[in-house]
């Protein structure tokens, strides 16, 4: 059968030919060996690495992606290496935000880096002063448990992600780990002081279920307290590429910051032709003519971003997400793009910003830049 037909995919040394064979055998493809000196293989030079020929297209995907499909280096990425981080809990909006992470990261050379955290509970306990040295050696152990329970899920995880890329279902990204104990959000917020991503990619909860964690969410601490953009896929969204997005959502209070905002929204989609609705948000603190402001806004985009069709829309301040509701209706919106400027506590809680209420109240993916 032709399908049977061995091919030469290399000719390597018999070192490197070894280490082709291992890395394609790992990944399911059988491997044989041509022109090996028997007795001294140490020495052999022009030995042939050779495959069936059906398995082709999955070898030349997994020696061109060597990096990816080799033993993972979970060491620090090279310096200045463009990166994206995605925090993980193994749930489908994980899975999701990954799909979206990595179509993004590919476009960008950049690699991603896989963050998971994991809690010990016995630091959430309230413990007796007499009772710490028992709870030195339990919680060792918890943590211990926990440590290798998050690292085989990690590797699981990972496993079906270089699955996926091997089938040509991922683009090929270059990829790290770091599975670390701790709260969530402060795991991503120090990861991200230490490597300054491009991005923060992040899955979250379908609308109707992020209400009943309106205090606990690990996104909207993230969106508070990090001063990178972040990028948010609800679970229920329908895109999985970022071919799919062609309208955009702008908010805008018709300040400098708006500039600063799209200014990073044209970064990430620099060759793409999109429809920008610039949705005017009332400022009570802007006391100029928002007419005028709003042509001079958009003279400026059509000059800066020629690829981009602009258009205006208009909220009311007391009813934000009612308005938001009636665009969604008019017209079909695949990202909503966020200025967010940073808030005190007190501000957080009693004036909530718009990258928090759509975060809550949305199902649509969106990008939130901090200004």
């Amino acid at each position: 059968m032709t399908e049977d037909r061995l091919i030469t995919v290399a000719i390597h040394t018999y070192e490197h030919a070894l280490r082709l064979k291992s890395l394609l055998e790992s990944e399911g493809v059988p491997v044989v060996l041509h022109n090996v000196n028997l007795s001294h293989p140490v020495v052999s030079s022009g030995v042939r690495v050779r495959i069936h020929e059906k398995d082709l297209p999955l070898a030349l995907r997994i020696i061109e992606n060597t990096d990816i499909f080799a033993t993972p280096d979970n060491d620090a990425l090279p310096p200045h290496n463009r990166v994206m981080i995605v925090p993980v809990d193994f749930s489908d909006h994980s899975v999701k935000a990954c799909d979206i992470a990595f179509h993004l990261a590919y476009r960008h050379k950049a690699s991603i880096i896989l963050l998971h955290s994991f809690l010990n509970p016995y630091m959430a306990s309230d413990m007796q002063l007499s009772d710490s040295v028992s709870y030195d050696i339990a919680d060792s152990e918890m943590k211990l448990m926990m440590e290798k329970e998050a690292d085989k899920l990690m590797t699981g995880f990972v496993a079906k992600i270089r699955d996926r890329i091997k089938h040509s279902e991922l683009p090929p990204v270059k990829f790290t780990t770091s599975v670390v104990e701790g709260v969530p959000e402060e795991a991503i917020i120090e990861l991200a002081k230490e490597k300054k991503p491009e991005l923060i990619v992040m899955g979250t909860r379908e609308a109707g279920k992020k209400e009943k964690e309106l205090i606990g969410s690990v996104t909207a601490e993230v969106l508070d307290s990090c001063r990178f953009p972040v990028f948010t896929v609800p679970e229920s969204a329908e895109i999985s590429r970022m071919d799919d997005i062609r309208h955009v959502l702008f908010f805008s209070n018709l300040d400098q910051e708006d500039i600063l905002a799209l200014d990073a929204v044209y970064r990430f989609f620099t060759d793409e032709r999109l429809d920008v609705t610039i949705v005017n948000v009332p400022s009570r603190k802007f006391s100029g003519n928002r007419a005028a402001a709003s042509d001079k806004l958009l003279s400026y985009c059509a000059e800066h971003y020629p690829l981009y069709k602009f258009k205006l829309a208009d909220l009311s301040l007391n009813n934000v997400i009612d308005d938001f509701h009636a665009i969604e209706q008019n017209q079909r919106i695949d990202l909503i793009a966020v200025p967010n400027k940073k808030k005190n506590i007190f501000a957080r809680l009693f004036n909530p910003s718009i990258a928090h209420k759509m975060l809550f109240y949305s199902d649509i993916p969106m990008m939130v830049i901090p200004v």
